[in-house]
C-alpha cells in the first residue's frame, strides 16, 4: 500500500509540476503486464509486435518507452539476469547500478549514448515482465524525475 501511495504521489507532483493529465495505463493483453506513464510525453505509440508481448513508445525529443513481458524459459532469477548485463561485452552498453530483490531486478547505465533505466518483475506465473525508458543525457532533469513512478508502476497479475 505503501509503494502505491508513493507512485501515486510521484504521478501527481510531475502533474502539477509539468502541467500534464492523467498518466496513462497500459495493460498487455498476452502477459498482463501493467505500466502506467505520461502519454503527454510519450506520444508516438509504435506498432505492437505480432507476438503481442508489449508496446513502444517515444517521445517528440528522443526518449523511449517499453513495457512487455517475456517467458522465462531459462529460468533466470533477479541475480542471476544482473550478473549476465553486468558481465556484458556489448559494444557502447554500461551497467551503472543495479538493484535486486526477492522477485524483481533494476539496472541503470547507458547504452548507445543513451541513458537507460529497466525494471524487471520475476513472475511466479513464469513470466518476466519489464519496463524499459531510454533517453538522452541531455534530457537527465526531464527524465530522472519520471523513472522511478514510471518503473514502479510496473506490475503483472
Amino acid at each position: 500500500m505503501r509503494r502505491l501511495f508513493s507512485v501515486i504521489v510521484a504521478f501527481a507532483t510531475i502533474a502539477a509540476s509539468s502541467a500534464i493529465a492523467a498518466p496513462f495505463t497500459y495493460v498487455n493483453e498476452r502477459f498482463g503486464t501493467v505500466c502506467t506513464f505520461p502519454d503527454e510525453i510519450f506520444t508516438d505509440r509504435q506498432p505492437e509486435p505480432e507476438n503481442g508481448d508489449g508496446q513502444v513508445w517515444l517521445s517528440a525529443d528522443g526518449a523511449g518507452l517499453t513495457c512487455s513481458g517475456i517467458l522465462n524459459v531459462d529460468d533466470d532469477t533477479p541475480r542471476g539476469f544482473v550478473a549476465e548485463e553486468k558481465a556484458s561485452k556489448e559494444p557502447g552498453y554500461t551497467v551503472t547500478y543495479s538493484k535486486t530483490g526477492r522477485n524483481w531486478a533494476v539496472l541503470s547505465g547507458t547504452k548507445d549514448g543513451q541513458i537507460f533505466y529497466e525494471r524487471r518483475l520475476f513472475g511466479r506465473d513464469g513470466v518476466i515482465r519489464t519496463v524499459w525508458i531510454d533517453y538522452p543525457p541531455a534530457l537527465r532533469s526531464k527524465y530522472d524525475p519520471l523513472v522511478g513512478a514510471i518503473a514502479g508502476s510496473l506490475k503483472g497479475p
